[in-house]
């Protein structure tokens, strides 16, 4: 039996094709569930929030949450099969032809009539997109009461403010803290393109906010309380997927040698957005635990009267180094996005953090599904208590 411990939320963090491994965590979820006799029926996160390529699973999973184990299953098999040429394009014109034009504005600005807006054109995720999420499948589930929220995050380049739009029955109030504001909206296809914009890799998104347009990237900058829209939006656990180690102090590289080396314009960019991804995240969860530790502090009577409330959180995270996995495995990209990868020096293995984004590949993401479900099963017992799952006397 599984005791009702309240509403759970679901985090899912960013990271581009690394997003593979909260696949891998979700099928690992669905397998222990099962066997401890979760009811099939029960859709497990009843509130789902999702940032950059964790947006795009959380609208899949929010829109099949009536079935969510056959959900699960589909996920997996997509991620399995998915290629490059799926999510951004892989010919001569759209890779190398999209670079020329960078090189070329920085170059000779002033014969470059028109500005490139990124580096690669993901056209292919917008076909891609409208196969997997239907956004009425998505209010369906909310009507029937499979679904309470939907929440995904950007963040706008136009006024700075990163921005949660979120999709609730019942209806919640929007909220605003310091540079971060909550918008009521249905969620589309657009929603979730801007959410996993990654600056400079895909094009801005324009979206509509306060009556007027915006231009939106990546919701994984600015993302200083990625836990929080959830915590609004009503759960009282959360369950965070991540895409990156959560350790003390900072992993060290395992491709750094001895040799004093000016890091490459990939391994710049690769630090930058593991900052981007990564960094938020944790200091939220250390933020989350100290609020837990000092309302234990307080008497229950007082506690009450305060607004604040203890949040279980479970954080299921890689137990290895996502850009270790992917260094020497751009051979299996298309020869123009190999080639673009090599001038930046995303092909070396101590630059592999850029490529980790970007590989898109059934040889990296089915290790990364992999890793998920073996970093899940592992921690079976942590998963059943935060479930709610009741010890079965001996």
């Amino acid at each position: 039996m599984f005791a009702d411990r309240g509403r759970i939320g679901l985090v899912l963090m960013g990271g581009g094709a690394r997003a593979a491994y909260q696949v891998g965590v979700l099928d690992a979820l669905r397998e222990i569930l099962e066997q401890a006799g979760w009811p099939a029926h029960r859709n497990p996160y009843p509130i789902i929030c999702g940032t950059s390529a964790g947006a795009i699973n959380a609208a899949v999973f929010a829109a099949g949450c009536a079935d969510h184990a056959a959900t699960v299953r589909a996920m997996v098999r997509t991620w399995s099969t998915l290629h490059a040429g799926d999510v951004y394009r892989t010919d001569v014109g759209g890779a190398l032809g999209n670079a020329a034009h960078w090189l070329g504005a920085l170059t000779m600005g002033w014969i470059v009539r028109t500005r490139p807006r990124s580096l690669f054109d993901n056209s292919p995720l917008v076909a891609l997109l409208g196969r997997l999420v239907d956004p009425q499948r998505i209010a369906a589930r909310l009507q029937r009461a499979d679904l309470l929220a939907l929440a995904v995050t950007t963040s706008s380049y136009t006024s700075g403010q990163h921005v949660t739009y979120y999709q609730a029955d019942p209806p919640v109030a929007p909220w605003s803290r310091m540079q971060r504001v909550a918008c009521a909206a249905p969620i589309s296809i657009e929603h979730l393109l801007a959410s996993s914009a990654i600056p400079f890799v895909f094009p801005a998104v324009p979206l509509a906010l306060d009556g007027r347009c915006e231009f939106f990237g990546d919701g994984s900058m600015r993302q200083l309380a990625p836990i929080s829209p959830a915590i609004r939006l009503g759960a009282d656990r959360v369950l965070v997927i991540g895409a990156g180690q959560l350790e003390p102090g900072t992993p060290r590289s395992p491709h750094t040698g001895s040799q004093f080396l000016y890091p490459s314009l990939a391994q710049i960019a690769g630090h930058s957005l593991a900052s981007i991804f990564l960094d938020g995240l944790v200091s939220d969860i250390e933020r989350l635990t100290r609020i837990n530790q000092t309302l234990q502090l307080i008497p229950p009577a007082r506690r009450a009267c305060s607004p604040l409330r203890p949040i279980e959180v479970l954080a299921i995270t890689p137990s290895r180094r996502l850009d270790a996995m992917a260094a020497g495995l751009s051979g299996s990209l298309p020869w123009p996005v190999r080639t673009l990868l090599r001038i930046t020096g995303a092909t070396e293995r101590r630059s592999a953090g850029l490529l980790s984004y970007l590989l898109f590949e059934p040889v990296y993401t089915a290790r990364l599904i992999a890793l998920g479900r073996d970093d899940t099963l592992a921690r079976r017992a942590d998963v059943l208590r935060f479930f709610g799952r009741e010890q079965q006397p001996e």
